[in-house]
């Protein structure tokens, strides 16, 4: 196959992992005789620094013109400062928005060699964490109506939440049809004692559920949500909810496994194509140091590979190198632990291509 990536290398410690990933996806497609072209894009602060906002449309239509996209990362403390509409996030948001993507997929899975890092208690570590986040993406509160006025001689905000049948329908989907390839389970999270989006949400949810009766489906309160994947998360395959609820559950998902530089994610909607991308931020603090964990954007590639091109064989070598890896004891400080050995960006790419 030969394969357009649109490549999105971001701020912060974005270049260093995005740069581990393409070495990744080129030893792969060596392997398996396959020609990856790369296209540059620039998003984030970096655009905002070029061409003085976070997504130029001719930087939108490259994405559009490619087969996927890869992320690194974008945002940090440059750009705090920005107005609202200038600000790196909008031109993730941008982005998500010009694609059509409209679910979020985030895996919330612990490797075993990880699980010491896991700050639940092992009892429940031991029975095992392997679920995914299934995140509507461009709808909700994000997406709805913002302002600020003065009223009765103070300001008030306001942010506007919305959401249409056909959106919660065409998310719903993805779910059920993502529980099909795993252990046929799906928990709905939303806020119908109070929301009436959610109310909505509901009443679409079940009837999927009858459609899809292979299917074993529940809803769930999001604050029980919340307290669940803290208290067992084995009881979860597949969580399906809207996208303020699904930002916040999947950040504390991939919190439970041990360290958020080793979970990748996709953003998927109509067709094949996707945005992938690792699911922490842009850490400045550490940028060119060598330090970042790439294994995040890593796997993120070989989702795209799965996910995007049918790769199945491609993706699952990656995965069991990084396995590997692991198993030998290689860790980047964010996942270090006594008795292993602490390298960086560029030797955990190495490492992870001599497995390749």
């Amino acid at each position: 196959m030969e394969k357009q990536i649109a490549v999105i290398r971001g701020d912060g410690i974005g270049p260093e992992i995005v740069e581990q990933a393409l070495r990744v996806m080129d030893a792969a497609a060596k392997k398996y005789g396959h020609t990856f072209r790369y296209v540059d894009v620039d998003m984030g602060g970096i655009a905002i620094d070029h061409f003085g906002e976070p997504l130029p449309a001719a930087e939108l239509e490259k994405c559009l013109a490619s087969d996927s996209v890869l992320l690194g990362a974008v945002g940090g403390p440059k750009w705090d400062s920005m107005p609202g509409d200038k600000r790196p996030e909008k031109g993730l948001l941008a982005l998500r928005s010009g694609m059509g993507l409209y679910s979020n997929n985030r895996p919330a899975k612990l490797w075993p060699q990880l699980a010491d890092a896991s700050p639940l208690k092992p009892e429940i570590v031991a029975k095992g964490i392997d679920f995914i986040v299934v995140r509507e993406l461009i709808g909700g509160v994000y997406f709805g109506e913002h302002r600020t006025e003065e009223a009765d001689g103070e300001q008030k905000a306001t942010d506007v939440m919305s959401y249409s049948e056909h959106e919660i329908e065409r998310i719903g989907r993805i779910a059920f049809e993502t529980a099909g390839k795993r252990r046929k389970k799906v928990t709905s999270i939303d806020k119908a004692n109070v929301l009436d989006t959610s109310r909505l949400w509901r009443k679409v949810m079940h009837r999927l559920a009858e459609e899809y009766s292979g299917i074993e489906y529940s809803d769930m309160l999001v604050d029980n949500a919340a307290m669940q994947i803290a208290k067992d998360p084995s009881q979860f395959d597949v969580i399906v909810t809207e996208n303020m609820f699904g930002d916040i559950l999947s950040d504390e998902a991939s919190m439970i496994t041990g360290s958020i530089g080793m979970i990748p994610s996709s953003s998927l909607g109509e067709g094949s194509r996707g945005l992938y991308e690792p699911i922490h931020g842009s850490a400045p603090d550490i940028a060119g140091q060598d330090k970042a964990n790439p294994i995040g954007t890593i796997l993120s590639a070989a989702m795209m590979l799965k996910y995007s091109f049918d790769m199945d064989e491609e993706a699952a070598a990656i995965e069991a190198a990084v396995n590997r890896v692991l198993d030998e004891g290689l860790r980047t400080a964010d996942m270090m632990a006594e008795g292993c050995r602490l390298v960086g960006c560029s030797e955990m790419g190495d490492a992870i291509l001599k497995y390749l």
